[in-house]
């Protein structure tokens, strides 16, 4: 029986278009080129955060996140930037009795304009938040001690198979991945991924089927 559903943030609840378009004008550079790179590093298994360092050679990622905010450029959520399933999705989980949880690798800033969406869950938390990131086991850690479930009664959704999938099927939990976005689409037929997934989707409104089930 499933108690708890537990959801990545970008590429499963949000788009991540905003954030390297963004990105891309801040360095100026084509947001055809950057969205390009942001491929190439997905297939090549790599950190995302290496298609700016293409993008600009020598680049400080963090100084440049830091100037950015202080340039009042800096992260921003609203509406538009969530996938058009996410709120029938998780209000249906709610009238259920299912807890829902959104828990990425985001910073804390992103984690205040995601609470302030007002999304119908349970809990809103960052690995900005917690001081540690997927998929380092201790996240999956805190992950099910807000769960407030047993690991075989908790379900973590999300995108991507090295930060999602994998380690939290090795921290016990059930895994459900979306075909969405970027990893999710070029990953999905992965014969690895098809077998630590316990169900793989391609939309949210899926859950509640598993839930019925």
């Amino acid at each position: 029986m499933i108690e708890t559903i537990v959801l990545d943030v970008g590429e499963t609840i949000t788009r991540d278009d905003r954030y390297w378009h963004s990105w891309a004008d801040w360095l100026r550079v084509p947001r055809h080129t950057l969205s390009a790179l942001v491929g190439a590093v997905v297939a090549q298994g790599r950190d995302n955060a290496d298609a700016l360092r293409l993008a600009r050679p020598g680049v400080d990622v963090a100084a440049e996140y830091h100037a950015r905010e202080a340039a009042g450029r800096g992260e921003f959520l609203d509406e538009t930037d969530l996938y058009d399933d996410v709120r029938p999705a998780l209000s249906g989980l709610l009238k259920l009795g299912i807890r829902v949880i959104v828990a990425g690798n985001q910073t804390s800033r992103a984690g205040e304009l995601l609470r302030d969406l007002d999304l119908p869950v349970d809990l809103i938390v960052t690995s900005g938040d917690w001081g540690v990131a997927k998929p380092h086991s201790e996240f999956f850690q805190r992950v099910l001690e807000v769960a407030q479930a047993a690991p075989h009664e908790t379900v973590y959704v999300g995108d991507h198979p090295a930060n999602d999938i994998f380690p939290a099927k090795a921290a016990g939990l059930r895994a459900a991945h979306i075909r969405r976005g970027p990893w999710g689409h070029l990953w999905a037929d992965d014969p690895e991924l098809r077998a630590a997934a316990d169900w793989q989707i391609d939309s949210l409104t899926q859950l509640t089927t598993i839930i019925a089930d």
